[in-house]
């Protein structure tokens, strides 16, 4: 007869193992506090939590371990100091610090499981990430941030996001950092337009007191008015409005836009028009309310920059009030002007910080979900492990959990596969040294410290980490060093164990604006390596030519790393339904990879001795 011994709920080998296992938690957001709750109450002992971010007031209506008295200070040490008030017994050691964009390649360099996992709104998604046995989190590509074309913000927006968008431009050209590909007057320059634009200027009825159509910066215009509310209403709303009616072109299959007169509105009362009831941020305001908050908007939002003295900035940010009435103002009286209906505050801040709001129940049932994986993994039984999806309504079999298996690793992942091989298409006459290291190999490729050898049988070494050594190279162009269409260059990046070949294509007619292209997934659409070119290298084991394959955890090596990427994910994540019945999997991408890749921080592997750990990402 075989005895059981069980330790609470688990098997005391399991228990065992939990006790001894390191755990480290990538996020201290909403899945990240239901997650360390769950661990430490699990069993795990040998914690360590890792984030960047402090605490907002926004936060505390999900985030249970934060309190109001918290606000301001960093969420992975709050946590800390919150868990260990019910579970003192726990070892845990907080961070202050970034890792999420740069775990998944030291996973693979150290071989240590990583559970991934993601919400947006009332959808969450579970996934178990194995060297040599799964997809790592690079092998499907990540969805682009929507963009929108430069004249149709400017001068024909057809939906509410259009309007949104010129006001955050708005913002930045008045209170913040100018970006010229974010003006905001009208284009000249719109495509659909064949007109003569001084015989167009000439027309216009532009109002000499108030707005003056002048074309200028429009900060400095803003500045030589004081930062006049009613001269900017004017100038934004009537004058810019009276300019875009003279391109006659753009009105023949569209309505045209009203322009807006501030006096005229003033004869109103702001409570008129209001919309909507319950929460103040869910009603929508009338024109002549948007008025007055733009008004106190732009007062307050001057004020704060004179403030901060000579030269200075403000950045937009969602949780900033002034910032969000300014926004909210703008971008309604623009909608009111383009026929559009108007939104509320809560939806604008919605689609102005490019989210969907967090659910704290998504997020504690995902966290629970990471946890019963990790046991998996903890158990030796990686290969029972799943890609669990939590829908919003049941699929045809009645389930709101929906598990699939993991898929094997991609051929074509220029990060996992035995061979990582990418083709690039640019100019090599145009393209200088420090745009390769910066906007292809740190941007684009992740890398945090490459160094770049040219394949031209001397072993010329193009760039190097080594600070100071080719330094020299950066201002020369690819051409300069013999590189051509069909040179290869061999990329190694210590920091992360990481090898890149990549297969250079020139290229005279990019389009515009477009430094360089990469073909293809990689490397299936690159040149052939050919067989005596050196040893198959596999990223993080160099020692063998084949990926590890190894579905178990031995007892002695049982390290998981466990990620939460629920903080207000964006909005523009793809996530096609996963159901039984059809095989198509939904992928829900990490809510910051906005984020610049160039700022991937290093992750220190683990000693030959720290044997016992486990990652997850919040």
């Amino acid at each position: 007869m075989v005895t059981l011994q069980l330790v609470g709920s688990l098997r005391k080998e399991l228990a065992d193992s939990l006790s001894t296992c390191r755990v480290l938690v990538v996020g201290a957001g909403g899945i990240g506090c239901e997650l360390l709750k769950n661990v430490v109450l699990t069993g795990f002992k040998n914690i360590e939590v890792i984030d960047l971010d402090i605490i907002d007031v926004s936060n505390l209506n999900r985030q249970f371990l934060f309190q109001k008295k918290h606000v301001g200070k960093s969420k992975a040490q709050v946590a800390k100091e919150t868990v260990l008030q019910f579970c003192p017994t726990a070892n845990i050691t907080a961070y202050h610090d970034m890792a999420r964009n740069h775990v998944n390649r030291m996973c693979l360099a150290a071989d240590i499981p990583l559970i991934e996992s993601g919400t947006a709104g009332y959808l969450g998604q579970v996934t178990v990430i194995k060297k040599g046995l799964t997809e790592c989190y690079e092998c499907q590509p990540k969805p682009t941030q929507k963009t929108f074309p430069g004249c149709t913000i400017r001068n024909t927006p057809s939906e509410p996001i259009h309007c949104i968008v010129w006001a955050k431009y708005l913002f930045n050209q008045l209170f913040g950092e100018e970006d010229a590909d974010q003006e905001v007057s009208p284009d000249t320059a719109d495509p659909e337009l064949s007109w003569n634009p001084a015989d167009t200027e000439a027309r216009a009825t532009a109002s000499d007191q108030d707005g003056d159509i002048k074309r200028v910066s429009t900060k400095d215009w803003a500045r030589s008015t004081g930062y006049d509310p009613v001269k900017l209403f004017n100038k934004l709303f009537k004058d810019d409005i009276q300019y875009l009616l003279t391109m006659d072109k753009l009105w023949k299959k569209r309505k045209a836009p009203l322009p807006l007169d501030w006096l005229e509105h003033q004869k109103l009362t702001c409570p008129q028009g209001v919309t909507g009831t319950g929460l103040k941020d869910q009603q929508v305001l009338g024109v002549a309310g948007y008025c007055q908050l733009f008004s106190r908007s732009v007062e307050t939002l001057h004020f704060m920059l004179v403030d901060k003295g000579d030269g200075a900035e403000l950045v937009w940010d969602k949780d900033d009030p002034p910032a969000m009435d300014f926004v909210t103002a703008a971008a309604n009286l623009r909608m009111y002007i383009f026929s559009m209906n108007m939104k509320s505050r809560f939806d604008i801040k919605s689609m102005a910080g490019n989210i969907i709001p967090a659910i704290a129940t998504t997020n504690a049932v995902i966290a629970g979900l990471i946890v019963l994986e990790a046991l998996k993994i903890l158990s030796g039984d990686v290969k029972q492990c799943r890609t669990i999806f939590l829908n919003k309504q049941p699929n045809p079999r009645k389930k709101l959990l929906v598990p699939c298996a993991l898929d094997p690793p991609s051929a074509n992942c220029y990060v996992c596969a035995s061979k990582p091989e990418v083709t690039v298409k640019l100019n090599v006459h145009k393209t200088l040294v420090l745009a390769l290291q910066d906007k292809i190999l740190k941007e684009k490729f992740g890398m945090v410290a490459p160094d770049v050898q040219i394949e031209d049988g001397k072993g010329t070494i193009l760039i190097s980490s080594e600070e100071g050594e080719t330094e020299a190279n950066n201002c020369k162009f690819l051409s300069d060093f013999a590189i051509r269409n069909g040179s290869r260059l061999q990329v190694d990046d210590f920091l992360q164990d990481y090898t890149l070949l990549v297969n250079v294509i020139h290229c005279e007619n990019l389009e515009k604006d477009v430094e360089f292209e990469v073909v293809g997934d990689a490397p299936d659409k690159a040149p052939t390596r050919s067989q005596e070119e050196g040893k198959n290298v596999a990223n993080g084991n160099k020692d063998s030519s084949e990926p590890s394959t190894s579905s178990e955890a031995p007892a002695e090596q049982n390290d998981i790393l466990l990620v939460d990427s629920d903080e207000e994910a964006p909005s523009s994540s793809t996530m096609a339904v996963s159901m039984e019945s059809g095989g198509h999997k939904r992928k829900l991408h990490d809510a910051e990879t906005g984020e610049a890749s160039a700022k991937r921080q290093h992750l220190s592997q683990p000693s030959a001795d720290d044997d016992n750990d486990i990652i997850a990402l919040d």
